[in-house]
């Protein structure tokens, strides 16, 4: 079997190519399987993320709140102020 006349094809040849090509799908599976790791721990710190989130979320104190709280106090010390002179 020849590809050329003039350039035989060596059946060590093909073996070589066979190994080469077998060595680079190996690196290409390495590197997808890597890859599929990452992806899974970013997709799962990302979901950890979105939880931490949604907690802080419920257990602040909404602005009008604290707005309310701070003027309460504000009239507290106004009036003891006033009642104290």
């Amino acid at each position: 079997m020849t590809a050329d006349p003039e350039h035989p094809v060596v059946p060590g040849e093909l073996a070589e190519l066979r190994r080469s090509l077998e060595v680079g799908l190996t690196r290409i599976e390495g590197g997808l399987a890597l890859l599929t790791q990452r992806d899974e721990q970013t997709a799962k710190d990302l979901n950890d993320l979105s939880a931490r989130v949604v907690a802080l979320e419920h257990t602040r104190w909404p602005l009008p709140t604290l707005a309310v709280v701070a003027a309460v106090g504000a009239l507290a010390v106004a009036v003891w102020q006033t009642l104290g002179h």
